[in-house]
């Protein structure tokens, strides 16, 4: 009997010290110290255009209208952080987006902007929860990382206290563990391409809603097939197949109709009374991605009609 219990607390103790070890030493990314992005009218156009139609920075932290279709960014409040997810949208905590401009960033150096966007990791040294997709990011060509730091260094200051981020347990440890090294790709010169569409999904994180998860991972053999579910205030919103299957995804979606699915929600073609005969609401961001290049989207389809077919039957939305 002794036994048992002294090797019950040898377990426990090597529990408690490994629980330590990820508490108090990871993550474990160091800042890159000496890194100072030069500011060029080329790395501001870049970076507005990437931050706001692709990789989609402004949408999450800024607040969103959630009265009108897509839940466009309210006037005035861009990059000023604020926007909640929690459990009641099936997050492991609490999470609010911090604010981005120059009065939430001005005092983080460009060494701990690039960390937080491609690792994960914010100016003191806790660990992101990845609702922001940095390790996508961290797959980018880092020269589209520096234009996104640059244009948001253009930002207007807007002054907004936002909440602490808080995870749940196992979560609050788990966290710790998902931060890592950056990966960057080179952006492919051939911008009509499936090279340069696959580069374009990643930096635009398609994968992480169009695809379901278990235990906070995505299922692997489902890729794009659709599945992610979002907690809606009306109702349950579950993302579409967007792989070329005939019956249950795109495949029948001719290049001209993928594009113009986009160009439909820009300010040209909006049309709210339009938009209003939708039966429900969605968290994906029409308003900002319809300003994406046309080329750009045709590189995404190019590449999105390469993949794999899989047939997933989605029930778009489910009235509460």
């Amino acid at each position: 009997m002794k036994l048992i219990v002294k090797i019950i607390a040898v377990v426990i103790i090597l529990i408690a010290a490994f629980v330590m070890y990820l508490s108090m030493f990871l993550p474990n990314i160091p800042v890159q110290e000496d890194l100072e992005i030069e500011i060029t009218d080329e790395r501001i156009e870049r970076g507005k255009y990437l931050a706001n139609h692709v990789t989609v920075c402004i949408d999450c932290h800024s607040s969103r209208d959630w009265s009108k279709f897509s839940g466009p960014v309210k006037f005035n409040s861009e990059g000023m952080g604020g926007e909640k997810f929690d459990q009641e949208m099936g997050m492991p905590g609490s999470y609010y987006a911090p604010n981005i401009t120059p009065y939430g960033l001005g005092d983080w150096t460009d060494g701990e902007i690039y960390r937080a966007i491609v690792s994960g990791v914010n100016k003191h040294g806790k660990a992101l929860f990845p609702i922001m997709p940095y390790p996508g990011y961290g797959k980018m060509d880092k020269e589209d990382i520096y234009s996104i730091i640059v244009y948001l260094r253009t930002l207007p200051a807007k002054t907004s206290d936002i909440p602490v981020s808080k995870s749940d347990f196992p979560m609050s440890i788990i966290i710790n563990t998902i931060p890592s090294e950056p990966e960057h790709s080179i952006l492919p010169k051939d911008r009509v391409s499936m090279e340069y569409g696959a580069y374009m999904v990643n930096a635009g994180g398609c994968i992480d809603c169009h695809t379901p998860m278990e235990k906070g991972q995505i299922i692997t053999e489902m890729k794009f097939a659709g599945g992610m579910e979002f907690n809606m205030s009306d109702g349950i919103l579950t993302s579409p197949n967007i792989t070329p299957d005939n019956e249950t995804g795109i495949g029948t979606w001719t290049e001209e109709y993928f594009i113009q699915r986009f160009k439909s929600y820009d300010e040209a073609n909006s049309n709210d009374d339009q938009h209003s005969l939708m039966q429900y609401n969605t968290v994906m961001p029409w308003t900002m991605y319809a300003g994406m290049d046309s080329t750009d989207l045709k590189s995404i389809y190019r590449y999105l009609m390469s993949l794999e077919p899989i047939t997933n039957e989605i029930n778009h939305f489910i009235s509460k």
